[in-house]
């Protein structure tokens, strides 16, 4: 009987996705610094954001909560557009 299993395949690179290689914590704190916590509850009313919230405990949550974790990575893709709008400054 073999117990080795075989390789698992390196993921495929992914150069157009501006999410690739970014952690979900990340992704969190770059939005609180953005928006701050009042603001990410108003785009994004779930209480995790909107009572006493924390980088832990909204983890945790959007983990859990694929739909609330789909909500924050397309606010994050918005937020990069908006900066991208901007331009420099």
């Amino acid at each position: 009987m073999n117990d080795k299993l075989p390789p698992t395949p390196a993921p495929a690179p992914q150069p157009r996705n501006p999410l690739h290689g970014l952690t979900l914590e990340r992704i969190l704190s770059e939005l609180v610094a953005h928006f701050g916590w009042p603001g990410l509850g108003q785009r994004i009313p779930v209480r995790c954001f909107t009572h006493d919230p924390s980088i832990g405990s909204s983890l945790r949550f959007l983990r859990k909560t694929p739909w609330a974790r789909e909500k924050v990575e397309g606010l994050y893709l918005f937020m990069l557009r908006e900066r991208r709008r901007a331009g420099p400054r």
